[in-house]
């Protein structure tokens, strides 16, 4: 059943004519280009408009205090990834076909077949329930301190990076044993080069291609479907501000979130995009 805004914010057992008033002055009675055109060009103004359920606030400023916490969890659950998965990665491209290439992948799979809730509950379990290292549901921002706020980002963070390490770690791997059999890095062998110099230097460079791309489209969906993580932590994050606007019907709220969202997201894979000439020169040599 569609949630009338105007029930929403008067409540249940009020006069049709005190809900047509809200109605008028929502706009709801415009066509919706109208209202969709008006929205827009007060968005672009900075101006989200005003949250239409008790207690009335400020979009921009709820965006601007939950959004900080989906980015950094996103941030820091990405950051442990890649420093899970690169050496994770190495290792199983330079022993492809052995024993720890076949662990590598078999690691990677369990974990990738394991919902987020319950590695979540696993993490708690393990951390925060039995050795007592870490916090379970409280936040600290990063005005508090930032030891203290990344002690109490540690667990939510680590959620997140489990399943993005395992992706992360069999794409890096198999552009890395495509890329460990190409000519540049025959002939660096041939000239004597160390394993850990070419993996670091010859290697990681050129096969970063699929892992920045995934990262790119990884980072924008993670600062909105962190849902699951931001409410096994009790997290004031972007997906428990649009999960609870949409169960109050403050469409308002659900609108500004998403496109904020959506910002963030484009402008992260545009960075990405940029980052490609850095990888491989000869990307850059391919427009002079």
């Amino acid at each position: 059943m569609d949630t009338d805004p105007a029930v929403s914010i008067l409540g249940e057992g009020q006069t049709e004519a005190a809900y047509a008033e809200v109605r008028e002055d929502l706009g709801l009675n415009d066509p919706l280009i109208t209202r969709y055109l008006s929205w827009l060009g007060h968005a672009l103004q900075g101006d989200l408009g005003t949250s239409v359920v008790p207690p009335y606030t400020d979009i921009t400023d709820r965006i601007g205090a939950a959004l900080p916490v989906s980015v950094e969890l996103a941030v820091l659950g990405m950051g442990m990834a890649l420093i899970f998965c690169i050496p994770l990665a190495m290792w199983s491209a330079h022993r492809q076909g052995g024993r720890i290439d076949r662990m590598v992948s078999a690691g990677t799979i369990g974990v990738l077949s394991i919902p987020s809730f319950l590695a979540g509950l696993v993490v708690i379990l393990i951390f925060a329930n039995t050795l007592g290292w870490f916090p379970r549901a409280q936040w600290s921002r990063l005005e508090d301190g930032v030891w203290q706020n990344l002690y109490h980002a540690f667990l939510p963070a680590l959620t997140i990076a489990l399943a993005e390490t395992a992706m992360f770690t069999r794409i890096l791997r198999n552009d890395l044993v495509t890329t460990l059999q190409d000519d540049f890095i025959l002939a660096a062998k041939a000239k004597g080069m160390g394993t850990v110099h070419i993996l670091f230097s010859d290697a990681l460079r050129p096969s970063s291609f699929s892992l920045m791309t995934l990262m790119g489209i990884g980072l924008g969906r993670l600062i909105g479907s962190t849902v699951i993580v931001e409410y096994l932590f009790a997290l004031p994050g972007m997906g428990s501000l649009v999960v609870g606007a949409a169960n109050t019907g403050d469409y308002v709220m659900v609108q500004g979130a998403v496109l904020v969202i959506a910002v963030v997201y484009v402008l992260t894979n545009a960075l990405i995009d940029l980052s490609y000439g850095y990888l491989d020169p000869r990307i850059r040599r391919a427009h002079v």
